[in-house]
């Protein structure tokens, strides 16, 4: 699913104004992103937590880990975050619903996160 795969593009991207642009393309004004860690509502603070995600995990992308899973207006996937090519330092499950062909709200969960 073409929408899922910018959302993860717009997590690799470190520069912050290409990375705005995607976000705004791909996620509602007053989004919200849920996981285990954290708590965020609207492109901002998204931006924001994107941004500390790049800090805190250096050089590491994400890649969707098999094929996005949609109907209606919801769509999980997983993915991975690691070296490029290499095995995965974190896994995560992500569902995500969509309202007017942007992702509205993302419900995070981890799978495997470093000790």
């Amino acid at each position: 699913m073409e929408l899922i795969e910018k959302y993860l593009t717009a997590w690799n991207t470190t520069d912050a104004a290409a990375r705005r642009a995607l976000i705004d393309e791909v996620l509602a004004a007053d989004g919200t992103y849920t996981d285990p860690l954290a708590s965020v509502a609207g492109r901002d603070q998204i931006d924001a937590l994107i941004a500390g995600v790049q800090q805190q995990f250096p050089g590491l992308e994400f890649s969707l880990a098999g094929p996005v899973d949609a109907h209606h207006d919801l769509a999980r996937f997983t993915w991975n975050l690691g070296p490029a090519g290499a095995e995965p330092i974190v896994v995560g499950f992500d569902v995500a619903v969509i309202a007017d062909g942007r992702i509205a709200t993302v419900h995070g969960f981890l799978d495997r996160v470093p000790a």
